[in-house]
């Protein structure tokens, strides 16, 4: 599967093509602070947030769909919507923001205020998924975020692995409608077929037949006819709660709730491209997070054509004071990607 980002670039934008990624990175942080007070002024709310109900009729969602699975070490299999033909339907899809249609015609991975680039699984997905693969971690009992979800791999991966409840947040209503809740389901749906004791060797981290080892993402495997998932019946889907919208507008919808939760685990994948979104990310990340919860962040060290990235988003991070940055990975050629983790500094779990 190949990545791209397609953004589009002003026309007066320095050609980078023969410029070394990290070279552009160091000069971005050259007056970064006084950079950061000119473009991370909070972008003011720009699509409300709202909260989805998975669908009464499930299966409707999955006609003719054709899913791929990803299998990394001993992580369950993560079934999703394959992209190519995911595309190829736009046109028969429901899309009151004509994001699909949209992008098509834009030739663009991302429309800045309007497309956010989540009807992809970017790559640093994959990175992160990897080093959850390392680390071990099992989400047991766990509130889990998907912040930024797109196709929801990784708010998934923690369903699987026996977390209480996951969140599932992306800027597009119709990629939550389309693309999440589906991805959701089948993933349920596949563990309906399971037996009890593969479920059982999956939740202490093991798969049944892989042994430390990763294989390669199976394409145009048509979804077998399996029976409708109820959403109010399906153990693992009545643990899902699915939103839309803005950063701003959905930390105000989540904080209105009777009682609004706090995340032990907050997951945001390739969302620091823009250095305009770093106020209103922070503050939902300072927001949700738990006392002693942890917030894994997978990136690239620039964003051509954007401007944001780990370098920056690292700068902003600091002058705020909240939070401490611990790279857990980072890869060692060309344009670096990271995975990194956040958690509150000592000083400041007091006032969570």
């Amino acid at each position: 599967m190949s990545f791209c980002f397609n953004f589009d670039v002003h026309a007066d934008a320095t050609n980078t093509d023969d410029v070394d990624g990290n070279e552009v990175q160091k000069g971005q942080n050259v007056n970064a602070v006084k950079s950061m007070e000119d473009d991370t002024k909070a972008a003011e709310p720009v699509k409300e947030a709202k909260e989805h109900l998975p669908p009464s009729d499930p299966q409707f969602l999955l006609t003719d769909a054709v899913s791929e699975t990803v299998t990394i070490g001993t992580l369950p299999p993560l079934l999703f919507l394959n992209e190519t033909v995911f595309e190829k339907t736009a046109s028969e899809r429901d899309d009151g923001e004509k994001i699909l249609s949209r992008t098509t015609e834009q030739r663009s991975d991302l429309i800045s205020g309007v497309y956010e680039g989540g009807l992809k699984v970017w790559e640093c997905t994959y990175d992160l998924l990897e080093v959850i693969e390392k680390e071990g971690e099992t989400f047991g009992g766990k509130a889990v975020l998907d912040l930024g979800c797109g196709a929801g791999l990784l708010g998934i991966l923690a369903l699987k692995r026996g977390a209480r409840q996951v969140h599932f947040q992306d800027y597009n209503s119709t990629v939550i409608e389309q693309l999440t809740v589906p991805n959701v389901i089948i993933n349920c749906q596949e563990d309906d077929v399971d037996s009890e004791d593969d479920k059982e060797e999956r939740s202490k981290g093991k798969t049944p037949e892989e042994d430390g080892c990763k294989t390669k993402a199976k394409e145009d495997s048509p979804l077998p006819k399996k029976r409708a998932v109820d959403p109010s019946q399906h153990q693992l889907l009545a643990r899902c709660h699915f939103f839309s919208g803005d950063w701003s507008t959905f930390l105000t919808l989540i904080l209105k709730k009777d009682t609004p939760p706090k995340y032990d685990i907050i997951f945001t994948s390739e969302t620091i491209y823009n250095t305009a979104y770093y106020p209103a990310l922070h503050d939902t990340l300072h927001k949700l997070l738990a006392a002693d919860g942890l917030i894994y962040l997978a990136t690239k060290s620039h964003y051509f054509g954007v401007g944001g990235g780990l370098h920056l988003f690292e700068t902003f991070v600091e002058e705020m004071g909240v939070f401490s940055v611990d790279h857990l990975w980072d890869s060692e050629e060309g344009l670096q990607r990271h995975v990194v983790v956040l958690r509150f500094k000592k000083d400041t779990r007091v006032l969570v």
